[in-house]
């Protein structure tokens, strides 16, 4: 198995929406199809990322994990960007996304 990467930035916080609740919702929609591996959330230029490291058979299952995390994500915070990439020996490729 791969490892993957999927983070998404994010910008405004649905109403009563508490931040600390976004990046367990979105390790959770991995969960349910996958192991997640880790998870972060950082600030890089004045914008919230949160990222979700998990494994998957091949690409295409990585692509509907990080649908999961997008999904679970997206009520709770407005998702304006998402990349997804695998661990290439030391190095994180960018998938088409």
């Amino acid at each position: 198995m791969a490892s993957y990467r999927i983070t998404l930035s994010v910008g405004r916080l649905a109403p009563a929406v508490a931040p600390d609740a976004v990046l367990p919702a979105a390790a959770a929609g991995a969960a349910t199809l996958t192991t997640v591996e880790a998870r972060d959330v950082a600030v890089v230029r004045g914008e919230a990322r949160i990222t979700v490291r998990y494994t998957a058979d091949d690409d295409h299952t990585a692509a509907r994990v990080a649908d999961a995390v997008a999904a679970a994500t997206s009520p709770l915070a407005e998702v304006t960007r998402a990349a997804l990439t695998r661990r290439d020996g030391g190095r994180w490729v960018r998938l088409p996304y």
